[in-house]
């Protein structure tokens, strides 16, 4: 499991005084950098090998300015070309938000997926879930 400590900004908050929903995403987008570079540990953009086809997220209670935010992030399942990656956002000790994206191994020049090299699939299986635990 990987953990990313988050200070939220006040312009994080909303008319309703708690953090806005679209912000949750890009702080779970923060702690999937972790699982990016196993595939790309430079974040190069020549090489670029994993996409986004779906996102999930559900708000279980409001999270609010002032108090850091930790976004858990593991990998659940891996698959021949994909993986797919579940994250929490905790604040106080009280569970906040969950979701899951399924990210997909991408050859950028073919535009296709690729199967996720062997090699990968170790360092992942080193934060599936049922490791942590």
């Amino acid at each position: 499991m990987f953990s990313l400590l988050i200070n939220p900004r006040f312009c994080d908050t909303d008319a309703m005084g708690h953090i806005n929903n679209t912000v949750v995403p890009v702080w779970f987008l923060e702690g999937r950098e972790s699982i990016l570079r196993i595939f790309n540990p430079n974040l190069s953009t020549e090489e670029v090998s994993l996409v986004l086809a779906k996102i999930e997220i559900e708000y279980l209670e409001e999270t609010f300015f002032g108090k850091p935010v930790e976004i858990r992030t593991y990998v659940l399942r891996i698959g021949t070309s994909s993986v797919l990656v579940g994250q929490e956002a905790w604040q106080e000790g009280e569970l906040k938000a969950t979701g899951t994206a399924t990210m997909v191994n991408f050859d950028k020049h073919t535009r296709k997926s690729v199967p996720i090299p062997a090699d990968v699939k170790k360092r992942l299986a080193g934060h599936l879930l049922e490791s942590d635990q």
